[in-house]
C-alpha cells in the first residue's frame, strides 16, 4: 500500500490493529498499551496523560505478570530463566534483528514505487536480493558456528549500518546503490539469525526447548512490532515518504548498533547455559512440594495401600 493512500486512513488502522493485538492470545496485550504509545505520541504528546498512561499500563501489566509468574506453583512462564545472560543477550538480539527488519520492510516497497516510480512487479523483482544476501549469508554462519559472539555481533551490526546506508538515500539514489545497503542488510540478518536462535535454545535445559522455542517467536515478534511502531512513527512526523525514510531508519539504525553492543557484551559474560535454568526447575518444583505437603501425601497413599 503506497504512503499516500495509507495516510488518510492511519488512524482508523492504528486503532483497529491495536484491538486485534489485544484480542490474540500470547504476550501482546502486555505490550499493546506501549505501542499505543508510540504510535500516537506524536499526536497526542508525549507528556500527555493519554500516552504517558499508556506507558504505565504497559509497565503495570508486566509487572504484574512477572509477579504472578514467580508466585505460582506452576507457571506457564518462569521469569527466573532469564538469570542467564546468554538467554537474555540471545532473546535481545532476536529481537534487535527482526526490529531492524521490520523497520525497512516497513518503507522499502514504498520508496521504490513511490519515489522511484517502479511497477508493483518490477517492485518484487527488485527486492528479491534480500533473499540472495541472507541465504548467501547463512552458508558463512554455518562455517563460523564455533564463534557465536563474533558471528552474531558483527551480524547485527551489518543490520545497524546498512539501515544508516539506506536512510541516504533518495528519488536520484541508482537503484545499484540502494541495493547494496539491502545486501548489507539482509546478510546481517542472515548471519546472526541461526546463531541466535541456537543461542536461545541451548540456554535451556533439554526439557524446556519448547520454552526456548516460545521465546524466540516472542522476541521476534515483539522486534517487529516495535520496529514498525517507530518506523511510522518518525515517518508520520514529516510530510511525506521522501522526508520521512531518511530520519525514520537513522533513529532504527542507531537504536540496532546501541542494542548490538548490549547482546555482545551480555553473550561475552560466561553463561549458566543449562545448568543454570535447571536450577532454577529444581528450586520451583521443591518450593511446590513444600507448600503442598497433603498434595504428596496423597500422591504416596497408593504406594503404602500396596505395601
Amino acid at each position: 500500500m503506497l504512503w499516500g493512500s495509507l495516510r488518510p486512513k492511519a488512524g482508523e488502522c492504528r486503532a483497529l490493529a491495536l484491538v486485534l493485538d489485544a484480542l490474540r492470545p500470547g504476550p501482546h496485550p502486555a505490550l499493546t498499551p506501549d505501542l499505543f504509545g508510540i504510535i500516537e505520541g506524536p499526536t497526542y504528546g508525549w507528556t500527555s496523560a493519554r500516552i504517558l498512561g499508556a506507558f504505565a499500563a504497559g509497565a503495570l501489566l508486566t509487572a504484574g505478570f512477572t509477579v504472578h509468574a514467580l508466585r505460582a506453583a506452576s507457571p506457564l512462564f518462569d521469569p527466573r530463566v532469564f538469570g542467564s545472560p546468554r538467554l537474555r543477550a540471545a532473546s535481545l538480539g532476536t529481537a534487535t534483528c527482526f526490529f531492524g527488519l521490520f523497520s525497512l520492510f516497513f518503507v522499502n516497497s514504498q520508496y521504490l514505487q513511490e519515489i522511484k516510480g517502479f511497477g508493483v512487479a518490477v517492485t518484487g523483482v527488485a527486492i528479491l536480493p534480500l533473499v540472495f544476501g541472507m541465504a548467501g549469508a547463512q552458508k558463512l554462519a554455518t562455517r563460523w558456528a564455533g564463534r557465536p559472539r563474533a558471528v552474531i555481533g558483527a551480524g547485527l551490526a551489518l543490520i545497524g549500518l546498512g539501515l544508516l546506508g539506506a536512510s541516504t538515500a533518495d528519488a536520484g539514489t541508482p537503484y545499484p546503490v540502494f541495493v547494496c545497503w539491502l545486501l548489507v542488510i539482509s546478510a546481517g540478518a542472515g548471519l546472526s539469525m541461526p546463531a541466535l536462535t541456537i543461542g536461545v535454545v541451548t540456554s535451556l535445559p533439554p526439557h524446556q526447548a519448547g520454552l526456548g522455542s516460545g521465546l524466540g517467536t516472542t522476541a521476534r515478534e515483539t522486534g517487529a512490532a516495535l520496529g514498525v511502531a517507530v518506523t511510522g512513527t518518525v515517518l508520520s512526523a514529516h510530510t511525506d515518504l521522501l522526508h520521512g525514510m531518511g530520519p525514520a531508519l537513522r533513529t532504527v539504525g542507531v537504536a540496532v548498533l546501541a542494542a548490538t553492543a548490549l547482546v555482545v557484551a551480555g553473550y561475552g559474560k560466561r553463561p549458566e547455559g543449562a545448568r543454570g535454568t535447571a536450577r532454577v526447575t529444581r528450586q520451583r518444583a521443591a518450593h511446590g512440594n513444600a507448600r503442598h505437603p497433603q498434595q504428596r501425601d496423597a500422591e504416596r497413599l497408593p504406594d503404602l495401600r500396596n505395601s
